[in-house]
């Protein structure tokens, strides 16, 4: 079997290393093997459409990549000259898989099939078109190309027309909040999570998110904004396909897995004022050294995010907390900046972004009082100022449990069709990283399906999926629209 960390992989075999087969017999293998790769590839009464779920996916997610804003590497921010570029191809595939098109007031990209009932509530699949910076090319991108993918299948197939609800595809125009560092302004204003008052954050040159849009020919206004809200009524449900972003489906040797939950998140700034000074003429005891100041405190987060059972008691009369209780719980500074910045100059002042996420959201409040009590007292002790600004909370997600085993059958059904084996049971896991689906559970229920990544690295150029599982996730998006959506279901 070919091997993955250790597991085999699903959809490939060879013979074993030693085995002794004449070599005619090899020959007559590898020819039925070939015969039954073309059936599963072509053959109409398998609808396994790899031409369009395969090769042309996997071609548009490397068009995709290729357009950034930084020479060297992928980095696309919110409505920055890359994103716009990205959208206006993004409609040019919404529009050849049969919808129709148009982009939102916050810069969302819609490709919407109507159904015949006209009343019925409409199905939601989406992902963001945004990145990191240095990303890989899969996060977000795969989910949004799966779906175009997917809906370009039943169109080709006389399919797209007969639905029994509007299916509605949604490239969110931002995710990661490089740019404005408050995630979700895409999918939170379509929830209706996005209070008119952010649209005055503004990113380090200055430029507000009111500014960016106008800049982009959109109103900027409080009202437009209230125009990208859904109405709930309106909306059946949300369903994201999105790779995993860690290693556990690799180590399983699956290549698909259903979420039952995200993690919650708190984004923090804090800011550390001390005494700018001469770096070679003032005492070390009378210093107001903002950076080791700084420099402490983020020691102190590690410290308090690795061992919380250490420094955290639940109430005096229930005791402390147990150290399961806080599984999942992670703590991270990624970004920091100083002033003046020169190495020959005491800083005078410091920032830090702190990112700290657990499955559960009292934990997560608990980590982030403890760690506010803490910046406090060592800010005190050194005679330094602090502040500590919310820049983004996101409480925990439970998926939907139908949507879950919808999504679950689909994906078994998909892996039962491309391997030709019995498989385990889809593995059902959670999340730590966040996604639009975040947001969207504000206004509808919410259903995801991870996809395998190499070594779960993600946020680097290193992402990777294979072809063979970006064909996976759109035939399962492809399952779930025949099962419940068209009314025709595919054979099992």
């Amino acid at each position: 079997m070919a091997v993955v960390s250790g597991k085999s992989s699903l959809f490939y075999s060879v013979p074993a290393k030693n085995a002794s087969v004449p070599s005619l017999s090899i020959a007559l293998i590898l020819l039925l093997v070939a015969g039954l790769e073309a059936e599963s590839v072509d053959d109409g009464r398998n609808q396994l459409f790899a031409g369009i779920l395969r090769d042309e996916a996997v071609e548009r997610i490397n068009q995709l990549a290729k357009i950034s804003d930084a020479d060297g590497y992928l980095e696309r921010t919110f409505l920055s000259s890359a994103s716009v570029k990205a959208a206006q191809l993004i409609i040019e595939w919404m529009r050849d898989a049969g919808l129709r098109t148009w982009v939102d007031q916050m810069g969302n990209v819609h490709g919407r099939s109507e159904a015949l009932n006209t009343t019925a509530e409409t199905l939601l699949i989406g992902s963001h078109a945004d990145t990191v910076v240095d990303a890989g090319k899969f996060d977000g991108s795969l989910g949004i190309i799966c779906a175009i993918s997917a809906l370009k299948v039943l169109k080709t197939n006389g399919k797209l027309h007969k639905l029994s609800r509007p299916v509605e595809v949604i490239a969110f125009s931002d995710e990661e909040g490089v740019r404005f560092q408050s995630t979700f302004l895409g999918s939170a204003a379509i929830a209706g999570q996005l209070p008119a008052s952010a649209l005055r954050t503004s990113d380090k040159n200055g430029a507000t998110i009111q500014d960016v849009l106008k800049e982009n020919s959109f109103e900027g206004s409080d009202a437009s904004l209230l125009q990208v809200k859904y109405d709930p009524e309106s909306v059946w449900g949300y369903i994201e396909v999105h790779i995993e972003q860690g290693p556990v489906l690799e180590s399983l040797g699956s290549p698909l897995g259903i979420v039952k939950g995200i993690a919650g998140q708190t984004r923090l700034k804090v800011k550390v004022s001390g005494s700018q000074g001469h770096a070679g003429t003032v005492p070390m005891l009378m210093r107001q050294d903002s950076m080791v100041a700084a420099a402490e405190l983020i020691v102190n987060l590690e410290s308090l995010c690795k061992y919380p059972d250490r420094a955290l008691t639940y109430k005096e009369q229930c005791g402390s907390y147990k150290k399961e209780s806080f599984s999942g719980l992670v703590c991270t500074v990624g970004e920091i900046s100083s002033w003046p910045g020169a190495s020959n100059v005491i800083p005078g002042q410091v920032n830090f972004t702190v990112d700290i996420r657990a499955m559960d959201d009292d934990d997560r409040g608990a980590i982030v009082t403890e760690f506010s009590r803490q910046v406090y007292q060592i800010c005190d002790n050194r005679m330094v100022n602090c502040t500590i600004e919310h820049k983004h909370t996101a409480e925990a997600v439970h998926c939907d449990s139908e949507l879950s085993q919808q999504l679950k059958q689909a994906a078994h059904s998909t892996v039962k069709k491309m391997s030709r084996k019995i498989q385990d049971e889809v593995p059902v896991l959670m999340s730590g990283a966040g996604h639009d689906a975040m947001a969207m559970s504000h206004l509808t229920k919410v259903g995801m399906l991870f996809v395998r990544c190499r070594g779960g690295v993600s946020h680097s150029p290193d992402e990777y999926v294979s072809d063979n599982d970006v064909w996976a996730a759109g035939l399962v998006l492809l399952h779930f629209l025949d099962q419940h959506v068209s009314g025709d279901c595919m054979s099992s």
